[in-house]
C-alpha cells in the first residue's frame, strides 16, 4: 500500500506500474507473464528487446523499450494527487496487502484502487448479486441476507448497481462484516449517481475497489469484466434474483470457474426473476433459504451470533410486534421502519430465536 510519507518512492514505483498498465496490447495475463520472467516493472523496462520477445509479441516488446506514453505520465500525476486524500490507496500485485483470493484467479489486476478499509479485501466474504430491476421481495431478501451474514463476520461483496446490489450493500453496512463495492469505473467516480450517498458511506465504513484507471467513465464493457473480481474476492456467490439472461449468471459462471461456491434463492415458477436462479440450481448451485444455509455450506465456524449485539432485551421492534401474530405491512406501520430495514431486523430476531415466522407471512414473538 502506498503512503504519502514516501512520496518519492511512491512516485517512482507507481510510474513503473502505471506504465505497464497502460502498455498497448498488454492485459493482466501478459503483464503477469512479464512480471514472472523479469520481476518488478523497472526490470521489465530495462530488459532487451530480444529478451522481451521470449515472453510477448514483437509489437509489445517495441512498446516496452520505447519511452513512456503521455497517458502513463498524466495518470501518475492524477494518482499521486488522489492518494493525498485520506482513505485512498493503491495496491499492486507485489504488495503484501493484495487480496490473496484474487491471486488465485487467471487474470488478477495489476493495480487495485481502493477507497476505505483495504483490509476488508483480504477478509472472508460472500458476494450477493442479482437483478437491477429487482422485485420488492428480492430487495428485502438481499438486505436481510446481507445483514445476517455481515453480523456473522463475513464481508458482503457486490457491484454498487441499483436493485439487489444496493440493498446488499445496505444490509452489509448494518453488520460487523461491512461491505465491499467492486465498481466498473475509476475509483474517483460514482456510477450510478443515484448511489452517491451509499458510496460515500461505503468508503467511510467499508471499502470501494476498482481495477480501472482514475477518471475512466462507465462503459458497457467494464462491468462484465469487473464481475470476475466480485466472484474472485468472495468465498461464495449468492444470487438473489436473476432473469434467464441476467448478467448475474455471468458472475455465477465465473465463480464456478474460479472454484467458488454458488448459491441461489428459489422463487415462484411463474416469476421471471426466478428463472435464472432455477437454472443455476439445475446446474448444481446450492439452493438456500436462509443465511444459516450459506454459513453451513461455508462451514463458517463463527456462525450467527445467538443474539446480535444491537438487540437489547426489549427492542422497539419487539414492542411493536406485541404478543399476537402480525403481518409485515402492519408491523411496518406500527414501527415506522422501511420494509427493507424491517425485514432485516426481523431476520436477525428470528435467527436469535426471539421471533417465529408463521405460515401466511405472519410473525410472532417466541415465548
Amino acid at each position: 500500500m502506498h503512503a504519502l510519507a514516501t512520496m518519492t518512492d511512491t512516485a517512482t514505483e507507481l510510474a513503473g506500474w502505471l506504465r505497464l498498465q497502460h502498455l498497448p496490447g498488454v492485459g493482466p495475463v501478459a503483464a503477469r507473464a512479464l512480471l514472472a520472467r523479469f520481476g518488478l516493472p523497472p526490470a521489465i523496462f530495462a530488459a532487451s528487446f530480444e529478451a522481451l520477445r521470449e515472453v510477448v509479441s514483437a509489437s509489445v516488446a517495441r512498446a516496452i523499450v520505447q519511452l513512456p506514453k503521455p497517458v502513463a505520465n498524466s495518470q501518475l500525476e492524477l494518482t499521486l494527487q488522489w492518494l493525498q486524500r485520506p482513505g485512498n490507496a493503491v495496491l499492486t500485485l507485489a504488495d503484501a496487502g493484495y487480496p490473496p483470493l484474487l491471486l488465485e484467479i487467471a487474470d488478477p489486476p495489476l493495480l487495485l484502487y481502493v477507497r476505505g478499509r483495504a483490509e476488508l479485501l483480504s477478509r472472508p466474504g460472500v458476494a450477493i448479486i442479482g437483478s437491477r430491476n429487482a422485485s420488492v421481495q428480492g430487495m428485502q431478501n438481499a438486505a436481510a441476507f446481507a445483514q445476517a451474514l455481515s453480523a456473522a463476520g463475513l464481508s458482503i461483496i457486490s457491484g454498487l448497481a441499483l436493485g439487489i446490489d444496493t440493498h446488499a450493500h445496505e444490509g452489509g453496512l448494518r453488520g460487523a462484516g461491512a461491505t465491499v463495492a467492486v465498481i466498473g469505473t475509476g475509483a474517483d467516480l460514482v456510477y450510478p449517481r443515484r448511489n452517491l450517498d451509499l458510496s460515500q458511506r461505503i468508503a467511510e465504513q467499508g471499502c470501494i475497489v476498482s481495477e480501472y484507471a482514475l477518471g475512466l467513465p462507465a462503459m458497457p464493457s467494464n462491468f462484465p469484466r469487473r464481475n470476475r473480481l466480485i466472484s474472485g474476492l468472495a468465498r461464495g456467490v449468492l444470487v438473489i434474483e436473476a432473469a434467464a439472461q441476467s448478467g448475474s449468471l455471468i458472475t455465477a459462471r465465473l465463480a464456478g470457474e474460479q472454484g467458488r461456491d454458488v448459491y441461489a434463492l428459489p422463487g415462484s415458477i411463474h416469476a421471471t426473476l426466478a428463472k435464472g436462479c432455477h437454472a443455476l440450481i439445475k446446474q448444481g448451485a446450492k439452493l438456500v433459504e436462509s443465511a444459516d444455509d450459506v454459513l453451513q455450506e461455508l462451514q463458517w465456524l463463527g456462525g450467527i451470533p445467538t443474539a446480535p449485539p444491537a438487540l437489547e432485551d426489549e427492542t422497539p421492534l419487539l414492542a411493536a410486534l406485541g404478543h399476537d401474530p402480525v403481518d409485515a405491512d402492519t408491523l411496518a406501520a406500527r414501527s415506522g421502519l422501511a420494509m427493507s430495514a424491517l425485514m432485516g431486523d426481523l431476520l436477525a430476531l428470528e435467527l436469535a430465536g426471539r421471533v417465529e415466522r408463521l405460515p401466511g407471512g405472519l410473525f410472532q414473538r417466541c415465548k
